[in-house]
């Protein structure tokens, strides 16, 4: 008796815990239909870490790639976004080829922006504070008018503005001052 009172109750558990993530995956979406917010990405799967001693950002064979799971996903969150409704107005993606990758695949238009650029490693690392400036700048100039500004971008600037550690293609959304509304993972 007491083996399937316990079984019981873990199985209520589960079930609650299901519904939770189901209702906070439902209202992080329904945020993303009414516009008006900052839809920020993490590039998808890219195994590994960093980037090679003496990557080129113009040359994508001397970086961290998409693998074909990482492109799946990219595809993955552009059909997410259609299934959805989300209202996007501009679409704008780190000059890493993982980013643009993960921009193209999931949305075919974007547009190139330095302030997304990763700064987790040197050099790097020392544009931070410029870039988060100029990204803060452009933001609180953005008109939405009803629509979605998505940003695809990685963990490093991600964290820097919201705080959140992202995994490889999740969804973190946010209002103009980067307050964190919901997030979506798409593995």
């Amino acid at each position: 008796m007491k083996n399937k009172i316990i079984s019981l109750l873990a199985n209520l558990l589960l079930f609650f815990l299901f519904t939770s993530q189901i209702n906070a995956l439902e209202q992080a979406w329904n945020l993303a239909q009414e516009g008006d917010k900052i839809i920020l990405i993490r590039h998808s799967l890219a195994p590994g870490g960093g980037d090679p001693a003496g990557f080129k950002i113009d040359d994508c064979k001397t970086q961290r790639n998409l693998n074909r799971t990482g492109i799946n996903q990219s595809k993955k969150i552009g059909k997410l976004f259609k299934q959805n409704k989300v209202p996007v107005d501009q679409v704008l993606s780190s000059q890493w080829c993982r980013c643009k990758d993960t921009a193209k695949y999931a949305f075919g238009d974007f547009r190139e922006f330095t302030a997304l650029n990763s700064t987790f490693q040197s050099p790097y690392d020392k544009n931070e504070g410029k870039q988060l400036n100029e990204l803060y700048d452009y933001v609180s100039k953005w008109d939405s008018k009803g629509k979605n500004l998505v940003l695809v971008t990685h963990y490093s600037i991600i964290t820097a503005v919201t705080n959140a550690v992202p995994s490889s293609g999740e969804i973190v959304i946010t209002n103009k001052d980067f307050d964190v509304l919901g997030s979506i993972q798409t593995d």
